[in-house]
């Protein structure tokens, strides 16, 4: 099977452009139990600082396992049934071939270097986006990620082969996936030399607040115009 076939989603835009091919592309990772119509209600939304963008967020290639027998409950990257480290990197490594493939094959219908692909995930989706991000040969654009972390970050020294931008951005409040996970994310990154920022969010909990989206708006203005995007995140 092609694993660049096994991923679809929903797709929106360019909202402009003059001959209707899209100057850039995000793709937006959903969390756990969710599916790619979660993030793509964020396209409109991010369409106002890259109005010439195209945007596709992919339902993850496995059926969710944490719900009841029977109960359609979305979809997941990887199990967190066992969160063992061993087995979550496992389970990112496996998914994360079909998002390569993936990615491959978006830039190709786009036709669009690297350089202006943005990854945007969400718990799941950012533990995968940081993962596969880094391990690609050519850098994109930037990586944003929201209520994450960094899996096997002790594999980062022989396995980076590029070092994209990166925006991390976590509720304080998160009840499913440790705050303190952003700062050992940002650790392991600047200690690779990434160029990596950070905002904790005071009260949020595992989501993404008004100022993460203004963040994250600002981050894909700035990764892909940066002489446009005025002030820079963080």
């Amino acid at each position: 099977m092609n694993a660049a076939l096994d991923l679809d989603g929903p797709r929106v835009g360019p909202a402009q452009a003059a001959d209707g091919r899209p100057r850039e592309l995000v793709i937006l990772l959903h969390g756990l139990g969710a599916d790619g119509h979660d993030l793509i209600s964020l396209a409109p939304r991010f369409a106002q600082a890259l109005p010439e963008a195209a945007f596709v967020s992919p339902n993850a290639p496995f059926p969710c396992d944490m719900g009841p027998p029977g109960a359609s409950t979305g979809r997941q990257w990887f199990s967190f049934q066992d969160r063992d480290p061993a087995a979550v990197l496992a389970g990112v490594r496996a998914a994360a071939s079909h998002l390569d493939a993936f990615i491959d094959a978006e830039l190709e219908r786009a036709g669009l270097p690297d350089d202006r692909l943005v990854l945007l995930g969400f718990s799941q989706g950012t533990m995968m986006a940081l993962h596969t991000a880094v391990r690609r040969a050519r850098p994109c654009a930037a990586v944003i990620g929201y209520s994450g972390a960094l899996v096997g970050p002790e594999l980062l020294a022989e396995e980076v082969r590029s070092r994209p931008p990166v925006l991390l951005v976590h509720g304080d409040a998160d009840e499913l996936v440790p705050f303190p996970s952003m700062a050992a994310a940002e650790q392991a990154l600047r200690a690779e030399g990434f160029v990596v920022r950070v905002e904790a969010r005071p009260g949020l909990g595992h989501g993404i607040d008004e100022a993460g989206l203004r963040l994250g708006a600002a981050m894909l203005k700035q990764s892909l115009y940066p002489d446009e995007a005025g002030p820079e995140v963080g």
